[in-house]
């Protein structure tokens, strides 16, 4: 805001010295044209001095338009036009004249002055609008995204009507309350998953007191008879069985869904979804020499949840460009069974077979990636996200090529 008020302050400066300079120029050149008529008398004074002057030549005046002398009438000073006095041999003479001139330059100035005035007001308001419905309210969240990065999520972002960033500004605080909400869900799961390691960790504990002390009672041979050892092998088993089902528990609990997946499904047409995908990376791709191309369909409406569709084929892209050899990325569009399959292939696979089946899978990554960064989520996501919109994503390979197709339900 302190270099907008520094050019506010110059555009001012400099608008008041356009006012003063054309001015200047103004007055100077109607000071020096502004009383034309003068030269026009002084000619004549001249040409009645040296006797002459003749009354025809009036007829090539512009300002003078009539001569008098004193001793023509009594009438000499009455007159309805202005007039200028001149003393020639001895003689009054009177000279009429129209000074349109000066009124010309007097109302030139003032035009001038006029359309430099609305200018100025034109200029300065376009300033003022500027500050007040664009940089005050972007200054407003200026802190915003600082604020976020330290985890500060509890104030809220106030909405207004602004037309520049009233979308903006409730787009940012619908993004300040999801991560607060994933934040409090991740907060959540933590503790459960906690609360649970500890009960099961202590309920460990007492099979575990019981194997160490039967094993201590066999190796001390306390047990003599054979049936007493073999009813305590089977109490070692039972609690090793207790055990076990301890730890497939805790497995079971490691593999539940740590994603909060949350879906709106509704209805959208297809050309959304198309028009969202292939604005976006067609730019991209151009950028990296990458040939992109989408594939003709026919327009229908989709059950599902739209941005959450775009995330899926958006993953799907990003895969594409990270492990195909960027020669080719091809969007194609097909129906089946009341379904709409949108198939994204690329070239350059080099994805085994063996490890297709499980690309799905969380924390699974193919044998092609371990020279790329990743988590190994991005197509358990989209999977996990196109069943909650009864869809489903599937995988092919075919002579080089990766196909990745995602299915949708018609609405």
């Amino acid at each position: 805001m302190k270099a907008f008020n520094k050019l506010t302050a110059a555009v001012i400066a400099v608008i008041i010295t356009v006012f003063g300079a054309a001015n200047i120029i103004l007055l100077t050149d109607s000071g020096e044209k502004g009383r034309p008529y003068l030269v026009e008398i002084s000619r004549l004074e001249r040409k009645i001095e040296e006797g002459g002057f003749e009354i025809n030549e009036l007829a090539h005046c512009e300002y003078v338009t009539g001569i008098a002398r004193l001793k023509d009438g009594e009438g000499f000073y009455n007159s309805h036009s202005d007039y200028v006095i001149r003393e020639i041999n001895g003689e009054l003479y009177r000279f009429d004249y129209n000074a349109q001139g000066e009124t010309d330059s007097t109302r030139l100035i003032i035009t001038v002055n006029v359309l430099l005035g609305i200018m100025a007001v034109i200029i300065i308001g376009v300033m003022l609008y500027i500050r007040l419905k664009i940089l005050r309210p972007f200054e407003k969240l200026t802190d915003i995204p600082y604020e976020l990065s330290k985890g500060n999520l509890t104030a809220p972002v106030k909405e207004t009507k602004n037309r520049f960033f009233g979308r903006f500004m409730w787009g940012v605080d619908m993004l300040r309350e999801n991560i607060e909400q994933q934040k409090e869900r991740e907060l959540s799961l933590q503790r459960d998953k906690k609360m649970l390691l500890l009960s099961l960790s202590h309920d460990v504990k007492t099979p575990v007191s019981a194997i160490k002390l039967y094993s201590k009672a066999l190796s001390r041979g306390l047990y003599e008879s054979p049936e007493k050892q073999l009813e305590i092998a089977e109490n070692i088993n039972a609690k090793a069985d207790e055990i076990e089902s301890y730890v497939s528990e805790i497995i079971t609990a490691s593999r539940e869904d740590f994603l909060s997946l949350d879906v709106r499904n509704g209805e959208f047409y297809l050309s959304e979804l198309v028009n969202k995908i292939s604005v976006y990376y067609a730019e991209k791709l151009s950028l990296i020499k990458t040939d992109f191309s989408v594939g003709a369909y026919t327009d229908c409406l989709l059950y599902g949840d739209i941005d959450r569709s775009v995330e899926v084929i958006q993953n799907v892209v990003e895969n594409a460009v990270k492990y195909g050899d960027g020669r080719s990325i091809e969007i194609s569009f097909s129906e089946e069974d009341g379904c709409i399959l949108v198939a994204v292939r690329n070239s350059g696979c080099t994805l085994p077979d063996t490890d297709l089946p499980h690309i799905f899978e969380s924390f699974r990554r193919g044998a092609n990636a371990e020279n790329e960064k990743g988590s190994g989520l991005g197509l358990y996501i989209c999977r996990q996200l196109m069943r909650k919109m009864n869809g489903e994503i599937f995988a092919e390979t075919d002579n080089g090529f990766m196909c990745v197709t995602a299915v949708f339900v018609k609405a």
